[in-house]
């Protein structure tokens, strides 16, 4: 899969589904992309990077975002 594909399949399902979540587990990425972990992890790394997506951990749980979605991303932007 190219990464301009992978790219677009990953923000359109990603935004198909943020009316009712917006953080994902590695995992759920890794089956929306119907790649090796190894692979799916290099693109979702990149989308990270070029700031498509937001990494969050609470500790014990790492997840993945949109960049400005979700409950914590209305949090940080009040003053």
């Amino acid at each position: 899969m190219e990464y301009e594909e992978a790219k677009q399949l990953i923000v359109d399902e990603l935004t198909k589904k943020s009316k009712s979540k917006s953080k994902f587990y590695f995992n759920d990425l890794s089956k929306i992309l119907d790649a090796k972990p190894r692979d799916a992890k290099k693109i979702v790394n990149k989308l990270v990077e070029e700031g498509i997506l937001e990494y969050w951990s609470s500790g014990s749980t790492s997840m993945y975002g949109l960049k400005g979605m979700g409950k914590q991303a209305a949090a940080e932007h009040e003053d």
